[in-house]
């Protein structure tokens, strides 16, 4: 007895604990939740994670370093990561295409100043410093962005590291008219030509490192060690970084860096959707929703509500199926004539009427007794009802009419 008791005790004992399971179920919807989430933001938390020459690069390469001088200069900083709206022409618009890539300026969208920089350095990654990088050489000239105003330019360079003097030239009211800079020193630094192009800014062998493209705002920056986190190490380079930027900015409007042309355009899809107002209101409401009925399960009360049989059993349920096939046949109306009939012959049978008596001398003998006993209605009467046609409605209040007649005449209802 003991060992089956035991037995018993066992199996009745839950396979886990309600704290146990409140645990795994909590586990599991956070370690969903981070999975949707970072699956949504993927893209953007690992950009920081390549030596590119784009703004969210902090290696050397890169330009976080000149996004970091201009905020502390004061001056507004943002990041376009889709087309800007046509017409805008305030501040300046900084661009910065990768090597080999078809660059069309113009469908930017920015219609002031736009400061497109030229990639000169070919960079990898630095295995113990993944976000720094390594620099792994110079880029084929040959392999700079095209299309739109860049297929015009042609790429030279200096051969070792020197320090360049910067001139500024072009008539008066030009960017950099009258403006000499001398930043640090630049390793092979990187000029151009381009046809019918306007210098702005030139070294001292009057080569342009900065150039205006014709009947546009466009403004081509050759060498980026002028501005990338490398070049700014140097402050004499910091120094002329800033008046670069100061020369091409227009009317103090904010300094707007490029994204899209380095694979950070933002795509709106449904999981980010998701997380972006206004739609982050829409899923804060369906988690709650799910959390309500989550809580609705787990402190229900009463026992379980049990799925009833697909064809039910017993009288009751005979009796529903028989009335469905009538009322599907269209047979109701011809109904009740039977039924009126077979309460005759019940009640014939309850009072002992003689059983010479048929047809109308039975409904006589049974209307003569139920008068005896008060009835309001008559059988004859009940009769007539029964031969007419009949609404549903009409159906049921005569059925009625005859059950309780019936229950009268049987005395049942005693």
């Amino acid at each position: 007895m003991s060992e089956a008791g035991d037995d018993q005790t066992a199996a009745s004992r839950p396979l886990f604990r309600a704290r146990t399971a409140i645990v795994l179920v909590l586990v599991g919807i956070f370690a969903f939740s981070g999975f949707v989430t970072l699956a949504a933001y993927a893209p953007d938390l690992q950009r920081d994670m390549r030596c590119r020459a784009n703004v969210y690069s902090k290696c050397a390469v890169g330009f976080a370093g000149l996004a970091a001088l201009l905020k502390d200069d004061g001056a507004p900083l943002m990041i376009s990561r889709q087309p800007l709206p046509k017409g805008r022409t305030e501040g300046l618009f900084i661009v910065t295409p990768e090597p080999g890539q078809e660059a069309d300026i113009a469908q930017l969208g920015f219609g002031g100043p736009t400061l497109v920089v030229l990639p000169k350095w070919d960079a990898e990654v630095d295995p113990s410093h993944l976000s720094w990088g390594l620099k792994a050489g110079l880029l084929d000239p040959s392999i700079m962005p095209r299309k739109g105003v860049l297929d015009a330019v042609a790429v030279a360079r200096a051969k070792g590291v020197a320090r360049p003097t910067l001139i500024g030239v072009g008539a008066a009211g030009a960017p950099f008219a009258g403006v000499t800079l001398t930043p640090g020193p630049i390793d092979s630094l990187q000029t151009f030509s381009a046809k019918d192009w306007t210098p702005v800014l030139a070294d001292q062998h009057g080569n342009a490192v900065i150039a205006q493209a014709p009947g546009s705002e466009v403004y081509v920056l050759s060498d980026p060690d002028l501005l990338n986190t490398q070049g700014l190490a140097d402050l004499n380079t910091l120094g002329a970084a800033v008046a670069i930027v100061r020369g091409l900015r227009s009317a103090d409007g904010p300094v707007i860096f490029d994204v899209t042309l380095n694979g950070y355009k933002l795509e709106r899809n449904a999981l980010r959707l998701m997380f972006d107002p206004p739609f982050l209101a829409v899923t804060l409401c369906f988690v709650a929703a799910l959390a309500l009925a989550g809580l609705q399960t787990a402190f229900r009360f009463g026992p379980i509500r049990r799925a009833p049989r697909a064809i039910a059993l017993g009288k009751e349920a005979l009796t529903d199926n028989s009335a469905q096939l009538i009322r599907l046949a269209g047979r109701e109306g011809a109904m009740a004539g039977p039924y009126a009939a077979l309460t005759q012959v019940a009640a014939a049978r309850a009072v002992g009427a003689p059983r010479e008596l048929t047809g109308a001398a039975l409904t006589g003998f049974l209307d003569r007794l139920a008068a005896q006993r008060g009835l309001p209605d008559s059988l004859a009467a009940l009769n007539q009802d029964a031969n007419r046609p009949q609404t549903r409605a009409g159906l049921t209040a005569l059925a009625g009419r005859l059950y309780r007649w019936r229950l009268e005449m049987t005395r049942e209802r005693q």
